[in-house]
């Protein structure tokens, strides 16, 4: 009996260093390149998706970003893995809509139901509701939450939820409504109300996406998924996706994923990679990247010790789990790094990575505040070591 094929650290990170648009000859033109190879921004913080692009490409800015965002629509932003938002390329997103977004947006219209009748309103209230604010952003083309309340003075409508709870608060039928719209892909996020780091958008009424088989979506998607972040566990790709263990073997098995032994840091465990990513992949040039909070890279599998020392975790995440910004060094995490009022961009590494990854990183820092410019980001989830820095 033949022995599994293995992969180790270092063929793994020469996987991640290419095929990510990490090392300076493999980055993009376009901001659609960069999400092609990372399959999906993540989109909770909106300064991340800019961050997480300029990157990955040979000319950053955010102009590039909210074209295809904005102006060709080449790129959406849609609730998708583990119910996050996230940016991804416009022929993924039905594949994300099927595979997994359907079943959560099941599950917010049945909660807007019952919140909605917990402040006496039923669901044929609700539905005209719907109906006028669709109407109306038909008619307007496009309108922000607050502009949409006006035009529909229903979505204004306010509900108490936790009541006598030391968090209890009024929401509004309008921010559920909204939620659940796009989640079922009724409607779209346009430009944000103010700056490219805003998380208030307009809304645009949107065109329902192919209704897909879930299974064949789920296969699609992970097939994508090992193509962008393999080999990975099948612990990665159900912490990735959200899914159920059954369903992430399901999809493996379908898109034909082979079985090897990966190196985990720690452990090693049973990994899958595609047919034709099993044999040794050529080694990369050393690189330095400094990458935004909730980047993809950092973000793409639960088991993490083969690039992130478990000794570092406390600093570089905050409590919910939100890893913030980091400094890479030849495929690991070696620090991290922050902006600070006045736009320097400062770093912290971990130990000693020697003379050429200092060098490195200094210049990936300069970088990046040379294409901020006067632009200021402070992540929505800020973490020890960034907010010691940015003091």
């Amino acid at each position: 009996m033949n022995a599994r094929p293995r992969i180790d650290t270092a063929g793994r990170r020469a996987r991640l260093a290419v095929r990510q648009l990490l090392t300076p000859g493999s980055r993009a033109r376009t901001a659609e390149e960069v999400a092609e190879s990372v399959l999906a921004l993540h989109a909770s913080d909106p300064s991340s998706v800019f961050l997480s692009a300029g990157a990955r490409m040979t000319d950053p800015g955010i102009p590039e970003v909210e074209r295809a965002l904005y102006e060709d629509a080449t790129l959406v932003r849609m609730h998708g893995m583990r119910h996050t938002l996230f940016v991804v390329p416009a022929d993924v997103a039905p594949l994300v809509q099927s595979s997994t977004t359907r079943k959560v947006a099941e599950r917010e219209r049945r909660g807007l139901v019952a919140f909605a009748a917990e402040g006496g309103f039923d669901e044929a209230w609700l539905a005209r509701v719907q109906e006028e604010a669709l109407a109306a952003l038909a008619e307007s083309g496009h309108a922000s939450g607050s502009r949409l309340g006006e035009l529909v003075p229903d979505l204004r409508q306010g509900i108490a939820v936790s009541v006598g709870k030391p968090y209890e608060a009024v929401q509004t039928i309008g921010t559920r409504l909204l939620r659940v719209l796009g989640m079922e892909a009724a409607i779209i996020r346009r430009r944000p109300v103010g700056s490219w780091t805003s998380n208030q958008h307009h809304w645009a009424v949107h065109r329902p996406y192919p209704d897909l088989p879930v299974a064949q979506a789920q296969a699609d998607l992970a097939r994508r998924w090992l193509d962008r972040y393999g080999p990975g566990t099948v612990d990665d790709l159900k912490w990735w996706t959200g899914w159920t263990v059954r369903e992430v073997r399901a999809a493996l098995a379908a898109c034909g994923a082979v079985a090897v032994t990966v190196d985990c840091g720690t452990e090693e465990r049973e990994g899958f990679v595609l047919p034709e990513d099993v044999e040794p992949v050529p080694q990369p040039e050393p690189w330095a990247a400094l990458l935004p909070g909730l980047d993809p890279t950092p973000m793409g599998w639960q088991l993490r010790d083969w690039y992130l020392p478990p000794e570092h975790r406390a600093e570089l995440f905050d409590r919910s789990g939100n890893i913030g910004p980091t400094v890479w060094w030849d495929g690991r995490i070696v620090g991290g790094w922050a902006q600070r009022a006045d736009g320097e961009v400062v770093t912290e590494l971990f130990g000693r990575p020697g003379v050429e990854a200092t060098a490195a990183v200094a210049a990936e820092a300069d970088r990046l505040r040379a294409w901020l410019g006067p632009s200021r980001v402070t992540p929505r989830f800020r973490t020890p070591l960034e907010r010691r820095l940015s003091a």
